[in-house]
């Protein structure tokens, strides 16, 4: 599984996925949405692990425009803001994805990642 980090946090991203590694999972990360546009037009990822709020282009608006360039792709995303509503409301027009809140723990990471593989073709 090739997977793509995208926070503006560079520390959290550079743990996630060295933390990844150690298991076995290789995992590119950037700290910008623009990075992440600019990395997938040579790299094929099969899950992307976004973070809702960065400047300039939020993980939402990343989202729709990764599933333009790569539609297998599959998403989850991290916050650290706001409820679990406010969430699911903001996420609503961008389709049912996973989502985990900050600070992540490996192991909720690596659930949600088996997940959203496991999807097939569901239309979510």
């Amino acid at each position: 599984m090739r997977v793509l980090l995208v926070d503006d946090e560079e520390q959290l991203v550079s743990t996630l996925a060295e933390r990844l590694a150690f298991r076995g999972i290789h995992a590119n990360w950037v700290t910008s949405s623009t990075a992440a546009l600019e990395l997938i037009e040579t790299e094929s990822f099969d899950l992307a692990i976004l973070d809702v709020k960065m400047p300039k282009i939020s993980g939402l608006e990343l989202k729709k425009r990764l599933q333009v360039l790569r539609p297998a792709m599959k998403f989850i995303f991290l916050t650290g803001h706001g409820s679990e509503d406010d969430f699911n409301i903001g996420t609503a027009e961008a389709g049912k994805d996973f989502y985990l809140v900050k600070p992540v723990k490996i192991e909720s990471l690596l659930e949600k990642m088996n997940e959203v593989m496991q999807q097939q073709g569901d239309g979510k």
